[in-house]
């Protein structure tokens, strides 16, 4: 996810339970390439295996080049987006878009599968609006074009992130291919982890929003799905100590100015269902310095020992401030 799933995020996910996370959307036009906001996108340095870098673009050959690019620099999977619904991208024939001509996605998978000798997998929509899905043909273009492996969001790029996600799409798509297919799509529980696999028939399941502020779900599911119990709510001084690592990382990655700024959403996702959440996150968007944001940080996760030793957030945040 832009703006999401940078290196610190990922390292952090990958720590907490995660099998594997894909990077940020990285441009294929190479005039990009050296830019400071690409080479942050594409920078895996110290990441833990398996390093995946997902690529978007609308030309074939451009796809292909920045596909050994990125092998180049210890990309071991590359990823194709043609799943973002983000008006911008597709305004400019790259994300979803693409699923409205599908021999322009048959030219692309072919041309990045033959660039390179890593796996080449694909993230995908149902389709371009409910009227066009064509999920079951692009599974069988990206099957044989040789890609190792498929993650289906369930939705239409019309559909954005409303309504239901289409998991017999997805069970259809499964039943329909020989290589591993990956559902995405309102997966936000373990329990709902272990109805999708059982809905679907999927190898695997994706978390994306649902990680936001709770990277530790990966290990709620994992664990859930091999003992059927629930892990209870994480220990406030874990938490605290996760946040801290996953700041002073953010900080050394972008610097100063932008970690702080960019530090933001993630203390406002990490605090939204904690009790005194919502005027925390109003007052730490006005500090503008590193150590400020920080410190206040550290002082909210103490004041939340005064609800219990574990993290009071959900149904118990409801309760505590009713």
């Amino acid at each position: 996810m832009a703006g999401v799933t940078d290196r610190p995020f990922r390292q952090l996910c990958k720590q907490l339970g995660a099998g594997y996370a894909v990077s940020e959307m990285a441009a294929s036009d190479p005039r990009l390439w050296a830019s400071e906001k690409t080479s942050r996108r594409i920078n895996h340095d110290g990441e833990m295996a398996p390093r995946a870098v997902q690529i978007a673009g609308a030309d074939p050959q451009m796809l292909a080049n920045c596909a050994r690019f990125n092998v180049e620099r210890g990309a071991q999977i590359i990823d194709i987006n043609m799943g973002c619904p983000v008006k911008k991208v597709c305004n400019s024939w790259c994300g979803s878009a693409l699923l409205q001509d599908e021999n322009l996605v048959q030219a692309i998978l072919e041309a990045v599968v033959g660039a390179v000798d890593v796996p080449v997998t694909l993230k995908f929509r149902t389709g371009w609006d409910r009227q066009h899905k064509n999920a079951l043909r692009i599974a069988a273009l990206a099957e044989a074009s040789g890609i190792a492996m498929l993650t289906l969001h369930g939705r239409t790029r019309a559909d954005g992130y409303a309504g239901c996600a289409e998991y017999e799409t997805i069970a259809a798509v499964k039943a329909s291919v020989g290589i591993p297919v990956v559902a995405n799509g309102d997966i936000d529980s373990p329990e709902k982890a272990k109805a999708v696999l059982a809905a679907t028939g999927a190898d695997a399941v994706m978390i994306g929003r649902a990680a936001q502020g709770r990277p530790w779900i990966f290990r709620e599911i994992d664990h859930f799905l091999r003992t059927g119990e629930y892990l209870p709510a994480p220990l406030v001084t874990e938490v605290a100590a996760l946040m801290e690592e996953h700041l002073l990382a953010h900080y050394a990655f972008y610097g100063d100015y932008l970690g702080v700024r960019t530090a933001r959403k993630h203390i406002g996702w990490y605090v939204r269902s904690l009790p005194g959440g919502e005027p925390f996150r109003q007052a730490m968007n006005r500090l503008e310095d590193c150590d400020a944001q920080l410190a206040a940080v550290r002082h909210f996760f103490d004041a939340q020992l005064g609800y219990g030793e574990r993290l009071q957030y959900g149904a118990a945040c409801d309760r505590l401030a009713a």
